[in-house]
């Protein structure tokens, strides 16, 4: 009921400890349902709370869970929520869920870790205030990598040149040098 079981209340430590005990659950409502996967490590914040509420997720915050870690399906569908867009000149219909761009694949930059966002920021001179967080990285990495133009047919074509003649990015600039 509360995210332990039994034997767990037994010999559960302190409320607050660093991470989920064993045997959590995770401490999330679907549906007016308890999730029943085990928790992980991610946790349920009052912000995350307010980003998925806005937009229309159903899930909530078990009022009975002694916790605030959910499991890695609603960690991962939180994310999903968090990365989606809207279709290119649509307007807020307010529809049950956010229509993500069938045109555009979404790329799940949280999978990064801070420091490549860092360099990916530094590589192509993005101006951001100094000491972000993570999200607020993937969040102006994301706009940007998005705004970048793909010539998908040439792209294809070199990779596809890649693949068959077993070179690099860094093979084509010394053959090139060298002719």
């Amino acid at each position: 009921m509360n995210g332990f079981t039994p034997e767990e209340m037994s010999r559960a430590g302190p409320p607050g400890a660093a991470g989920p005990g064993p045997g959590q659950l995770c401490c999330l409502r679907e549906d007016g349902e308890r999730c029943g996967r085990a928790a992980g490590n991610a946790s349920f914040s009052k912000r995350i709370q307010k980003s998925i509420s806005q937009k229309k997720v159903k899930i909530e915050l078990d009022k009975s869970a002694r916790h605030l870690y959910i499991c890695d399906y609603h960690k991962n569908l939180i994310q999903s929520v968090r990365n989606r867009r809207k279709r290119k000149g649509s307007d807020d219909d307010g529809g049950d869920s956010p229509v993500q761009d069938i045109d555009t694949p979404e790329v799940d930059l949280y999978q990064l870790q801070v420091n490549t966002l860092r360099r990916y920021k530094r590589h192509f001179k993005l101006s951001t205030r100094p000491g972000l967080n993570k999200a607020q990285l993937v969040e102006i990495v994301g706009c940007h990598f998005r705004s970048i133009p793909v010539n998908e047919k040439d792209t294809l074509t070199y990779f596809i040149y890649s693949v068959k003649n077993d070179k690099n990015k860094s093979d084509l600039k010394v053959d090139s040098s060298v002719h």
